[in-house]
């Protein structure tokens, strides 16, 4: 692994100082593309972020992205046979990292029989193509081991449309050589080449094929929205889990709803969005939605391919930002989510800050945590245990605005046993008086299961 931080740092360390290499032991090796790894890596100072934000207190320092980037590794099925941590004042345009530095890898890669090096990085065109004329093995940067945990982790045909397009569209200007100096089709002096070649060849392919793509994500869009219409046809709202990934979502969904969706340690587990029903408190139904993960920097052309997937975000009435209460960077987690909402236009939807994992923290940190939830500011939850879970359903069902919970007294028959059964079923029932033939209930229930019943609603109301 080879890091990189870019810029003065906030924490006092100079631009100037390189950290020594820090070589690991090799592991087993767990797939053939990544079972020997060189990590280069670059702090979160080196770019300036989407959105033209500046860069504030709460991003994450050389270390500590460092070690978010070993998990993507990780999940990548990579095993790291060396760290190499690079700090300049600014990127090398040619190389990102300076020649010296590039020499220094090349000696770690032949000491290691490394296969591969990653960069925490997007590296331009030209300097992937310098890096790999350098160095003796393939280079990868962030965005294409991201797209490869993506490709590795899709099941559904629509997951494997989605990351086959965003490979694509990352592919197709990085393709080098000669290009239009070859080709037939030019006009005036000295433009008519020998002929169309393969790099010609090779991009129209890809276009040609990036357009059947969006032709097919536009088919799975229009599905989607048939889905959605129907289910709007009946007033169930849907509330969607939106958070940064590994922060435990696809655990909170299957607590909530009994499902058993892949719930896993390694990061983008969950590509495919997952939709089930559960009951509030007020025996209100709604749907949860179960989505991809964000993370920092999230590849644009990602976030463009999955836009079928990720409009169940845009549809949902209430969001769950579901946080990682034990991680030591929280707050630029939540910071990384609500950027990519606000690119999604969602940024202001109804929002719960739900802190996961509060069972790996010690009982100080908890009972903090616990009092910022009876304030309402939070909600705390452990995923795992089910500690927090009928808290966070009562503040579901505090800011749900459709179909709102009304109160109501009935009078309803005895011998009219299915609609007792929909009273039971569907409301809470405070008081139950027999009188005669007649039950009289006072209820409270989504005001459309309350409009269906007005016949019986007693007078005195």
């Amino acid at each position: 692994m080879v890091g990189m931080d870019v810029g003065l740092r906030s924490r006092g360390k100079p631009a100037t100082q390189t950290d020594a290499r820090r070589a690991t032991a090799c592991a087993e090796p767990f797939a053939a593309d990544f079972s020997d790894i060189i990590e280069a890596h670059t702090g979160p100072g080196d770019s300036p972020a989407r959105g033209d934000l500046s860069r504030s207190q709460t991003e994450l320092d050389a270390e500590e992205s460092l070690a978010e980037f070993r998990e993507l590794v990780a999940s990548a099925g990579g095993v790291v046979a060396a760290e190499v941590m690079q700090r300049r004042a600014r990127p090398d345009p040619a190389t990102l990292i300076g020649s010296g530095k590039v020499e220094e890898i090349a000696g770690v890669v032949a000491s290691t029989e490394a296969g591969l090096v990653l960069f925490d990085h997007d590296l331009s065109p030209t300097q992937l193509r310098n890096l790999e004329a350098a160095l003796p093995c393939r280079v990868l940067d962030r965005t294409q081991l991201i797209l490869d945990i993506f490709a590795r982790h899709a099941r559904t045909r629509e997951g494997q449309l989605q990351v086959e397009l965003a490979q694509l569209e990352y592919l197709l200007p990085r393709l080098t050589g000669k290009g239009k100096a070859m080709s037939q089709l030019g006009g005036g002096i000295g433009t008519r080449g020998p002929g169309e070649t393969k790099l010609e060849t090779d991009r129209r392919q890809i276009k040609r094929r990036i357009d059947h793509l969006k032709l097919d994500l536009d088919a799975v869009r229009r599905v989607r929205k048939q889905q959605r219409g129907r289910r709007e046809s009946v007033p169930v709202p849907t509330v969607a889990l939106v958070g940064y990934t590994n922060a435990g979502k696809s655990t909170l969904f299957n607590q909530l709803t009994g499902a058993a969706v892949l719930q896993s340690p390694k990061m983008f587990a969950t590509l495919d969005p997952k939709l089930r029903a559960i009951e509030l408190p007020s025996r209100r139904r709604v749907l949860l939605s179960d989505t991809v993960g964000f993370i920092r920097n999230l590849p644009h052309t990602l976030v463009t391919s999955f836009r079928a997937t990720l409009e169940e975000v845009a549809q949902a009435e209430v969001l769950l930002h579901v946080r990682d209460a034990s991680s030591t960077y929280g707050a630029e987690q939540k910071s990384q989510v609500e950027r990519v909402l606000d690119e999604l236009d969602c940024l202001g939807k109804p929002r719960i800050e739900v802190l996961n994992k509060i069972d790996l923290l010690g009982e100080h940190e908890r009972e903090g945590l616990r009092e910022r939830s009876e304030a309402g500011v939070e909600v705390a939850v452990s995923a795992r245990t089910g500690e927090g879970m009928e808290a966070l359903l009562k503040a579901l069902d505090g800011v749900l605005r459709s179909d709102p919970v009304i109160d109501a007294a009935l009078r309803v028959p005895q011998q009219e046993g299915g609609v007792l059964a929909a009273i039971e079923a569907g409301m809470v029932v405070h008081s139950r008086e027999y009188e005669g033939n007649f039950v009289r209930l006072v209820v409270s229930g989504p005001a459309s299961l309350v409009g269906r019943l007005r016949q019986y609603r007693r007078r005195e109301e």
